[in-house]
């Protein structure tokens, strides 16, 4: 949780000096161009707001080992292995309650899977626009986890950056920035 909680601060430090300084380069992930996680993960590297060794820190996990490297000027960042965190495609637009990341394992309203990595079934991390984050077990994965309560689910898993309210599609669909495999 506090590495994805690292990558939050640092996306949403970007993304405030963007609208301030009224640079479009400066955003949340899905107000840019890039659909991959290199390709955001260059914008925090250019603008300072990340080094390559944090990134691979921060997407690195037991079983889930992310190298990152850099290259050139502008830096253009490469991402090998496996990421222990997606990002979501959230937009300055959407609401507070919208997934910014959550551990790899985690598909949205879809039950855990024992060889998922990282945590397998035991459990996932999931970070909200508004900045909270939280830790669920197996048993909160899905919508009919909490009652077929799709208000509560969107309240505290968040919700799909494309979905309206009450929508509770199953799984990540194009929400997620493609990463390393």
């Amino acid at each position: 949780m506090n590495h994805a909680r690292e990558l939050y601060l640092a996306s949403l430090h970007m993304a405030t000096d963007g609208a301030a300084k009224s640079d479009p380069s400066l955003a949340w992930p899905g107000d840019l161009p890039a659909t991959s996680l290199a390709d955001y993960c260059g914008s925090l590297v250019q603008g300072g707001y990340l080094k390559p060794a944090d990134l691979q820190r921060i997407f690195s996990a037991p079983g889930a080992e992310c190298q990152v490297s850099s290259a050139g000027s502008p830096p253009i960042v490469t991402l090998t292995g496996k990421s222990a965190l997606k990002v979501y495609k959230v937009k300055s637009g959407d609401p507070s309650t919208a997934i910014f990341s959550a551990s790899s394992n985690y598909i949205y309203n879809t039950p855990l899977n024992a060889d998922s990595v990282p945590f397998g079934d035991k459990g996932f991390v999931v970070i909200r626009k508004r900045g909270d984050a939280g830790v669920y077990g197996r048993n909160q994965a899905t919508v009919s986890d909490w009652g077929n309560d799709a208000a509560a689910f969107q309240s505290k898993i968040g919700r799909l950056t494309d979905a309206g309210e009450g929508a509770v599609p199953s799984g990540d669909g194009s929400a997620v920035l493609a990463g390393p495999q």
